[in-house]
């Protein structure tokens, strides 16, 4: 169903058994999960999909070997075990990723280590090799029986320099273990909420779509792009809407103070010399303060993080210049020969983890572990609201079979499937091999008449759904961008109505990299607005309003100007 069609069928059969609030991973996966079970199911977001925390990531998927010193050996087990299962059930978008740590003291932190444990300190303490050998041990122990990723290693001074030439000459050694990397989380949202959808015809999804209130049976919605109200009977509320749960929750008539999230900003950088000091490596370290920081390769692009500032409001989440001083200058403690400054900046971004409301003296301190709060019908509402609280983007898989699993017991129904070693979307029947890969790639050009060479880059873009959409591109009157070749007209056209792309910005910032990567130039821009005008209608003066709403969002919340 389309859109239009999806309200005209609310109208017409109000009743549904699950209404989901947020559109982030957590709202998705548990959207998908449901649906694979067969139960009527309507998600909604007052923006678009996976627009949130959710597209703010660090763009890495991990277990968390820092959250160790807490105490959290479920979590980490469960986000290790996490990580290989994304790195199998999504290869198109999720890869190992050899993660480096430069170590400056042997045995530093090893007696502040049991006292964090303990609860007895909360200040952080540089950590030596003694504390990281010990974890690193810890956290491949975990995952040894799956052997999806290579177990760690550590390198001396002379080899650590020998391998890695820009690094600090006073590193003692390095370490290097795998997590895994995540190209396009946005992307992953949105074969997850593709696979929803193919899997029941009563999976719907909205995006754009506000609660407005609720009384006794009733969820009010609010359609953002013309006003339009529409009224829904669920048996059960899931409320994942992130850093923005309790704003919802007062929306349905309940005060609540459940969450109490931390903003968490990055930088994109173009700069080719980090980029290759890096490698193909994350470079993951302590700044000064004791803040985990990390260097992450995104293509050809170096993404710098991250930040861990609470926040109140989390529509007024930005990346300060403050934070970006501080970026910039822990770059110095492993690369202190690179100089790097707001000149190598192409993109900011900025989010809040829905964390739980905590009164812990350091935001370090807090749980990113995952529950659920239930707030049970009464005299306001008569259904009840489960608030999907914390979680990480590593483990939404087994946080939305938990969620799954709580309603289908409250529906009294069965699962039917699991998704714990389910492929997503484009990860599908995906030739592992590079000889798999290319007979792939020429068994779909024979079939679709497509050449191999577009085939190969819609492949390396979706995945095996390049089938899907060579099948209905190729042999079309199409063209490529006269401004950004790799893209053809017909191609997104194709993201355009398959994927619920409303306005430019859905198109620009989270159906691609595009714009995250500084590709978007305005000729660049015009083109891509010329063919999603004609897919959805467009007037010129529609198509204006979109381009001056999508410089709008870059330059406030990305500090870009084009």
């Amino acid at each position: 169903m389309d859109r239009q069609q999806i309200f005209h069928h609310l109208r017409q059969n109000p009743s549904i058994s699950v209404l989901i609030i947020g559109a982030g991973i957590n709202g998705i996966g548990t959207f998908r999960d449901l649906a694979l079970q067969g139960i009527d199911v309507l998600m909604v977001d007052k923006g678009d999909f996976c627009s949130g925390a959710s597209a703010a990531s660090s763009h890495m998927v991990h277990g968390g070997i820092r959250y160790l010193e807490n105490g959290e050996f479920r979590l980490v087990r469960e986000a290790v075990q996490e990580r290989n299962r994304l790195i199998e059930n999504a290869p198109h978008y999720v890869n190992p990723l050899p993660t480096v740590i430069p170590i400056f003291k042997w045995f530093s932190g090893l007696f502040n280590a049991p006292l964090k444990f303990l609860g007895w300190l909360d200040k952080p303490s540089e950590r030596g090799v003694v504390v990281i050998k010990a974890g690193l041990m810890m956290y491949d122990a975990y995952t040894r029986e799956q052997g999806t990723v290579p177990r760690h290693e550590f390198r001396f001074k002379r080899e650590s320099l020998g391998k890695y030439p820009y690094l600090n000459p006073e590193v003692i050694c390095t370490a290097r273990y795998y997590d895994g990397s995540m190209t396009s989380p946005e992307r992953i949202c949105i074969d997850l909420l593709r696979d929803g959808e193919a899997a029941s015809t009563q999976a719907r999804a909205l995006n754009y779509t506000s609660v407005k209130g609720a009384s006794a049976d009733t969820v009010i919605l609010n359609d953002q792009l013309n006003d339009d109200i529409i009224k829904v009977q669920p048996k059960i509320v899931i409320n994942a809407a992130g850093s923005w749960i309790d704003i919802t929750n007062q929306r349905m008539g309940y005060d609540t103070r459940m969450i109490g999230g931390t903003k968490g900003s990055h930088l994109i950088l173009d700069h080719p010399q980090l980029r290759t000091a890096i490698q193909d490596n994350e470079f993951f370290f302590e700044n000064n303060d004791g803040r985990i920081v990390l260097l992450f390769p995104l293509l050809d692009k170096v993404i710098v993080g991250t930040s861990d500032i609470p926040i109140d409001d989390p529509e007024t989440a930005r990346c300060t210049e403050e934070e970006v001083d501080y970026f910039l200058e822990m770059i110095r403690i492993v690369f202190p020969g690179i100089t790097v400054d707001r000149s190598h900046i192409i993109y900011r971004f900025s989010g809040v983890r829905p964390l739980p409301a905590s009164d812990a003296a350091r935001t370090g301190q807090i749980s990113r572990d995952h529950r659920i709060e239930v707030l049970d019908p009464d005299e306001v509402v008569h259904f009840p609201i489960y608030n999907l609280i914390g979680g990480k983007w590593t483990s939404f898989r087994a946080f939305s079979e938990q969620a799954t699993d709580k309603i289908l017991a409250y529906l009294h129904q069965t699962r039917q499937i699991s998704t714990r070693d389910l492929a997503i979307g484009g990860g599908r029947d995906y030739p592992y091999t590079e000889a798999a890969e290319q007979g792939w790639i020429d068994s779909i050009s024979a079939k679709t008449g497509c050449e191999k060479e577009r085939i190969n880059i819609l492949y390396k873009r979706y995945g095996t759904r390049a089938a899907e959409i060579a099948r209905a591109t190729c042999g079309r009157d199409d063209a490529l961008l006269r401004n950004l070749p790799d893209y053809s007209r017909e191609e997104i056209k194709f993201i355009v109505r398959e994927e619920k792309v409303l306005h430019l910005d859905d198109f620009l910032l989270r159906r691609s990299n595009l714009a995250k990567l500084g590709q978007v130039s305005r000729e660049c821009m015009d083109e891509i607005t010329d063919c999603i005008a004609e897919e959805l209608n467009w007037s010129d003066q529609q198509k204006q309003k979109e381009i001056q709403r999508f410089h709008e969002i870059l330059l406030d919340h990305h500090g870009v100007r084009i």
